[in-house]
């Protein structure tokens, strides 16, 4: 369940959020996840103090997620994609879309080993013999 943010109000989206998690990736290695408290500064969102293997990683791959966990259970998540561009040991990422996002509600009882809510069970084929 996905509600679209509109760029010019993610100030205020984010003012009900305590921090988010700065999502960074390099070629062949795994994301790297890091709790930050980013603000706005001229349209874009800023994150100081940042670690060297983030910004490494954000200097071959620009592309970033910024997810604000939910404040309580079955809230939403504030989940942010954008450019990175690093600036010393801070980071400006320029936003290009925004969502509030949670889980769709889980039907009750949920039987024993059924997916809970928007899911789709797949069937794995058995490996060849």
């Amino acid at each position: 369940m996905s509600i679209e943010v509109e760029l010019s109000s993610l100030a205020q989206t984010m003012s009900r959020f305590r921090f988010a998690y700065l999502l960074t990736n390099r070629a062949g290695s795994a994301p790297r996840a890091v709790a930050v408290v980013p603000v706005i500064d001229a349209g874009e969102l800023l994150v100081d103090g940042i670690g060297q293997r983030t910004l490494d990683n954000l200097r071959t791959q620009p592309e970033v997620g910024l997810v604000w966990p939910p404040a309580s259970e079955g809230g939403y998540s504030l989940i942010v994609d954008g450019q990175a561009a690093a600036d010393g040991r801070s980071v400006r990422i320029r936003p290009s879309r925004a969502v509030l996002h949670r889980p769709a509600p889980r039907p009750d009882p949920v039987e024993p080993g059924a997916c809970g809510s928007d899911c789709v069970e797949l069937e794995v084929p058995a490996p060849p013999r």
